[in-house]
């Protein structure tokens, strides 16, 4: 059986590095997420603390920001014509999740998934 292993860079103590890069593409997602932060980094794997100190540290070498409020996303009703396998309707969610509609049919199962997402864990 072959398989592939993942190399992650570590510093001297073990620690995973993570490059600026990818730190900028978490911290762009978690502003536009609407999660808290211990549940973002959760969701991601790093460690809170650790995420925390990015987030700060982001703060700290920017312009002040809107309130995290402010930075949620917003819900609006939105009357579609019903789904076809030609025309589906496309729902696009947080860190690039989509869920494609192919029948009318599917339309309540994709309300009480959204509804159970909304909600607490």
């Amino acid at each position: 059986m072959n398989t592939t292993s993942l190399v992650l860079k570590q510093d001297r103590r073990g620690r995973v590095r993570t490059p600026a890069a990818r730190r900028e593409e978490l911290l762009a997602e978690f502003a536009r997420s609407g999660l808290s932060g211990a549940r973002f980094a959760a969701m991601v794997g790093v460690h809170y603390q650790t995420f925390m100190g990015w987030v700060h540290q982001q703060r700290q070498g920017t312009e002040p920001r809107l309130s995290p409020a402010a930075d949620r996303p917003r819900f609006a009703e939105a009357v579609v014509a019903a789904p076809s396998p030609r025309h589906p309707v496309i729902i696009e969610l947080a860190a690039g999740v989509k869920l494609e509609l192919h029948h009318a049919g599917q339309v309540p199962l994709a309300c009480e998934l959204l509804k159970a997402l909304a909600g607490p864990c």
